[in-house]
């Protein structure tokens, strides 16, 4: 056929037109379908099914218009017509009206899609400042109001909401916000759209608690926070004894509501009852209220660790308080008691949970901290917060410590994208962002170390830890001890738990050479023993010892050392292994004037722990090492020893050991070299810039 007769006649065919209103409507079909068929929860195939049947529709649609006719009387067959009877000009019209009404509808249509558009990415747009992140299925569960007329009960409404964050977190189509980020905010607050900004979240879960005697009712409702509207709400009024499937049930609505499908293993893991003891269900939530905590203190990882302890006594098969214990268990090991009994216990609670529940991820992630805190197995550690990643992909703990390990092994680009994906999850973490000014910290990026504390402060203003770290970055970046003695200055009388107040107010008073004030700190404390920034817990007698020493009464100062020193012998008798506390003991040695016994602790300890294998620990036992070379007269050893730890990573700490050039011009253990012209050149230069990768 001649091509210019050829597109003559699909032109008298109308084949032309049939082929642009097919096009138009299946394009309408198509945008209908994708509104209407998830409305009705249809499943994904069905729209991959229905535009694979219109595609496949539109050559038929052409042939049949090349092979049949419209006519007045009806449908013809081509070959039924005259060969030169035309087409009507009332089937054109027809056909005409068609298309014209189809593309009316299409920008109709495409019109609406666009205002709509606009408005939802005005709606969630982030802070020009904030990183972006998913916002769909995405959902923050604020704190719980308590209802109880007994204001005791506070920690059971805290207590629920963190069980149905911890469930939410075991399903993975979900990105769920960690409690640490929600804290501070208020229960059933007013500006929810600001705060789902602030987390970078689509949707809001509220609820409150009331609990009296032994029944319990809960409220919860989840609420889409650009408009306010209602997605889900349910009311719950149970005995305590029935208490435990609410944070499952919970959860699968949630993910209901937000149309996540629950795989075989979530759907288990969220249905898993932890206990059906209620008396150990409430002691458990007891215990997470002091485990949580943000300052890490002694006092409040033992109280945990006693009620954990109770409640297991209770069901001894509660293999998530199991979990929990070790855990809690891992960081007293690791902040305060380096003991081998507690290093036992830890592995013996972990392993317990996942003999009681094999992929208790709760469970992988405490046996992972047992490989890190105890052990230094930084492999093992890896593999089994792996394992706890697959079980709860949504749990903060599990990225923060995958983080800090790969921090300690020196793995800078590694630990710091780290930080920042968790920091992209969960925006207002505070434990993260603490732990992410520490890594700054130590490389001795002062600017960027103060912002990030500046943050935590921000979401923790109460937080007496973080303001006399914040003092001491201001310290270690300017030079002035005013800033540490301000936020000590800015808490109240009374407070100094475990010591820590009191250790700041001696150390920035030495510092100044005051030994008034620091023996006044001393004098106002009513422990014997004080915890020193390093954890290690010091007898009182040994810092009234260091303030003699600043004194210039030398005699007084080594008899309240050989007092203080069988307290400090038996607490690395009771940790052997622990770096830190050996090389603590190197540096008494080194006052007492023992320099044989003073060297070989110090060398035991850098043994113990080598930079190599530990850059934090490594650097701090150095640092140890250094003073008391310094001390003992050793001179050319202390300075190399200085010269090297100003560009190591982690060569700073909140206490003594630490080598800044901050440190050096303003301590007074450093005073046995300030002679010294290789020591006076290093604090005329500027300091070094820290190496790392």
């Amino acid at each position: 056929m001649d091509p210019a007769t050829f597109f003559t006649e699909l032109k008298r065919r109308k084949v032309y037109r049939v082929a642009v209103a097919y096009a138009i409507v299946a394009w309408l079909l198509i945008q209908a379908a994708s509104i209407l068929f998830p409305t009705f929860e249809a499943p994904s195939w069905v729209m991959k099914v229905f535009v694979t049947a219109l595609i496949l529709g539109f050559p038929v649609a052409v042939i049949l218009a090349w092979a049949f006719e419209l006519t007045p009387e009806g449908i013809r067959r081509e070959e039924e017509l005259p060969a030169q009877e035309s087409k009507t000009s009332t089937a054109g019209r027809k056909w005409t009206a068609v298309i014209v009404a189809a593309a009316i509808l299409a920008a109709a249509l495409l019109a609406f899609q666009f205002t709509r558009t606009r408005k939802a990415s005005t709606a969630e747009a982030p802070s020009q400042t904030a990183p972006t992140a998913p916002m769909d299925k995405s959902v923050a569960v604020l704190p719980f109001e308590n209802l109880s007329s007994d204001k005791e009960n506070a920690f059971f409404a805290q207590g629920i909401q963190d069980e149905i964050i911890t469930t939410l977190s075991r399903i993975s189509g979900l990105r769920v916000i960690s409690r640490t980020s929600t804290a501070h905010y208020n229960s059933a607050p007013e500006n929810l759209p600001e705060i789902a900004q602030q987390l970078r979240v689509t949707n809001v879960l509220e609820g409150s608690v009331q609990k009296a005697g032994d029944r319990v009712h809960i409220n919860v409702q989840l609420i889409k926070a650009d408009n306010d509207a209602h997605l889900w709400a349910q009311s719950y009024d149970r005995q305590l004894t029935d208490i435990f499937s609410v944070e499952g049930e919970v959860a699968k609505s949630i993910a209901d509501s937000l149309r996540t499908t629950l795989s075989p293993q979530e759907k288990a893991r969220v249905e898993a009852r932890p206990t059906e003891n209620a008396d150990a269900y409430v002691i458990y939530l007891r215990a997470r209220d002091y485990q949580t905590r943000p300052d890490n203190l002694l006092q409040d990882f033992r109280s945990a660790i006693n009620l954990y302890d109770q409640a297991i006594k209770l069901d001894p098969k509660f293999a998530l308080a199991h979990a929990r214990l070790s855990a809690t268990i891992c960081n007293l090991y690791h902040f305060y008691e380096p003991t081998e009994p507690w290093k036992q216990k830890a592995h013996a609670e972990a392993l317990e949970s996942l003999r009681l529940q094999p992929n208790l991820g709760e469970g992988h992630l405490a046996l992972g901290l047992y490989h890190y805190y105890m052990e230094s197995d930084y492999d093992a550690a890896l593999s089994e917060l792996d394992l706890a990643a697959h079980a709860l992909p949504n749990d903060g703990d599990v990225g923060l410590y995958t983080a800090a390990i790969e921090r300690r092994r020196g793995h800078w680009a590694q630990a710091l994208a780290a930080y920042q994906h968790a920091e992209t999850v969960d925006p207002r973490n505070s434990v993260m962002l603490y732990d992410a000014s520490q890594t700054y910290f130590g490389l001795r990026d002062w600017p960027t170390a103060a912002e990030r504390m500046d943050r935590v402060l921000a979401l923790f203003p109460d937080s007496f830890n973080v303001k006399i770290q914040r003092g001491y970055i201001e310290f270690f970046w300017k030079g002035s001890t005013a800033p540490i003695k301000a936020a000590l200055q800015s808490l109240p009388p009374n407070l100094d738990p475990d010591g820590v107040v009191t250790f700041g107010r001696w150390d920035v008073a030495l510092m100044d050479r005051d030994v008034v004030a620091a023996e006044k700190a001393l004098e106002a404390c009513q422990l014997d023993t004080i915890a020193s920034q390093t954890g290690f817990p010091l007898p009182k007698m040994y810092l009234q010892a260091c303030v003699d020493l600043v004194r210039g009464d030398t005699a007084k100062a080594r008899t309240e050392f050989e007092a203080a020193r069988p307290a400090i012998e038996k607490t690395v008798a009771n940790s052997p292994q622990d770096a830190i506390r050996r090389a603590q003991l190197g540096l008494l040695y080194a006052f007492l004037g023992r320099k044989e016994d003073s060297l070989r602790e110090c060398r035991h300890a850098m043994e113990l722990k080598p930079i190599a294998h530990d850059v934090i620990e490594g650097a701090a036992v150095e640092g140890f090492y250094a003073l008391s070379c310094a001390r003992l007269g050793e001179t050319d050893k202390a300075i190399d020893q200085i010269d090297h730890l100003l560009q190591a990573p982690f060569g700073v700490d909140y206490a003594d050991e630490s080598v800044t050039l901050s440190d050096l011009r303003q301590r007074w253990e450093w005073d046995p070299l300030r002679k010294d012209p290789r020591f006076q050149k290093i604090l005329a230069e500027p300091e070094p810039k820290t190496v790392y990768k």
